[in-house]
């Protein structure tokens, strides 16, 4: 009985290499070919962030060439719808002119 204790408590010892394993080059170059991905990752996500932050720069200077081509445009409607300008234009080049006080008919309104 005393060496079937002494069986059950032997345990063979291991081996000191099976218990600190260390990298072999396998797990190494696997764990840096994981880590270049994802640093190609990030890297290339940033570079498409910057990408998009010079497009949208470019978008809002674009943005803004185009307001102030409206408010230039808005200004020059102005100036060509002004009354005064049309007057100068129909007296001038239409050779028109204003009316007499006995060219002009007064119409009433036909539902009075």
């Amino acid at each position: 009985m005393a060496q079937a204790v002494q069986a059950q408590a032997y345990v063979q010892p291991r081996d000191e290499k099976q218990v600190s394993a260390p990298l072999n080059y396998s797990n190494f170059i696997v764990i840096a070919i994981v880590l270049m991905f994802v640093a190609l990752i990030y890297v290339g996500s940033h570079i498409h962030m910057t990408e998009l932050e010079y497009n949208i720069a470019s978008e809002l200077s674009l943005n803004q060439q185009k307001i102030e081509e409206q408010k230039k445009l808005r200004l020059e409607l102005a100036m060509l719808k002004s009354p005064k300008r049309i007057e100068r234009i129909a007296m001038d080049r239409l050779q028109m002119s204003y009316p007499e006080r006995d060219q002009i008919i007064v119409l009433k309104n036909s539902g009075e």
